[in-house]
């Protein structure tokens, strides 16, 4: 029982200390919102790429570890359907803006 205490606190909270270049900021104080969305988009292809490869190389008998491949399948299955869930988010801000009558 002493394996689950035995694990410290969370350290900072909120984001990775090492992010992708998604949430990297720039020296001027920020990041806008379609630098970060493109970010996201081309690490979430970086992914899915990876994965492809991957199994490719299961495939070609190169890569002989099925969890390896599962892993990054996984991976990438989990960022596509974060961002399209961000997609979804954005859309109806959008639809809600729409209907704003000034």
């Amino acid at each position: 029982m002493d394996g689950i205490n035995s694990i410290g606190p969370l350290q900072g909270g909120g984001m990775p200390r090492k992010a992708g270049p998604a949430f990297q900021q720039q020296g001027n104080g920020g990041v806008s919102f379609k630098e970060m969305m493109n970010g996201f988009l081309n690490d979430v292809n970086g992914l899915q790429q990876k994965a492809d490869e991957s199994i490719k190389k299961l495939a070609s008998g190169e890569i002989t570890d099925v969890h390896q491949v599962m892993t990054a399948s996984e991976e990438a299955k989990v960022a596509f359907n974060m961002m399209m869930e961000i997609r979804n988010k954005v859309m109806d801000a959008y639809q809600e803006v729409l209907r704003i009558r000034l």
